[in-house]
């Protein structure tokens, strides 16, 4: 199987049997000068340590890789926004509670890269499908100050009868913090007496996440 290229490995194996740098070279479909496409999805990921990184760099971040110019980038930049489509085209026919995995893998699209923090929340319909996904609050990069009437009021303005909340720690550890779990604290108690439930709070680090219902702390 180590002569098969890629491609031929996607069609007689399936895409889900390809490594991420298999996966890789057919979208970039060409190497360097000196390096076969295998080795320079390699190179890349290697240089960025995972594929979620490699496809939210920034231009300057691909400056010291040799052969990628911005034809590359953009598909890169290209495939990172399909994915995150993808998920979100998912995330409006599903129940976010029967699929979990799409809506944090939906999440960490959104927030993952941000450098600074951003708080958002779903907005879910009584079946928990999505009505809205909306960015509510940025701040800082350590810090965001967040309103929990603001979250009721649009949560009443869409009719949701649930949500979900989630930011992102750019420092990229998801270990929630103090004020974390204590604003996590006061949205619920607002959307109690407006007769809404907060289903979960997931915090977004680099390639991992916290999720305050998995821990049982909702």
């Amino acid at each position: 199987m180590e002569s098969m290229s890629p491609r031929e490995k996607l069609q007689q194996m399936g895409a889900e049997k390809l490594s991420d740098a298999e996966l890789l070279a057919i979208f970039l479909r060409t190497g360097s000068a000196g390096h076969n496409v295998m080795a320079l999805a390699h190179q890349l990921l290697q240089e960025f340590d995972s594929l979620y990184s490699l496809m939210t760099a920034k231009k300057a971040a691909y400056s010291k890789i040799k052969g990628v110019g911005d034809a590359k980038l953009a598909q890169l930049h290209a495939i990172a926004e399909l994915a995150k489509r993808f998920f979100a085209s998912q995330l409006a026919r599903e129940s976010v509670m029967e699929n979990p995995k799409i809506t944090r893998h939906y999440l960490q699209s959104l927030l993952a890269h941000q450098e600074r923090e951003i708080f958002m929340a779903l907005f879910l319909d009584n079946q928990h499908r999505v009505l809205l996904a909306q960015k509510m609050f940025s701040g800082t990069i350590s810090s965001v100050e967040v309103h929990p009437r603001e979250i009721v009021r649009e949560a009443l303005k869409v009719n949701a009868a649930a949500l979900i909340l989630a930011h992102n720690h750019p420092s990229g550890m998801a270990e929630p913090s103090k004020a974390d779990c204590d604003i996590t604290l006061k949205i619920g108690e607002a959307c109690r007496l407006m007769n809404i439930r907060l289903l979960d709070h997931l915090v977004i680090g680099h390639g991992e996440y916290v999720s305050f219902a998995e821990r049982g702390w909702l």
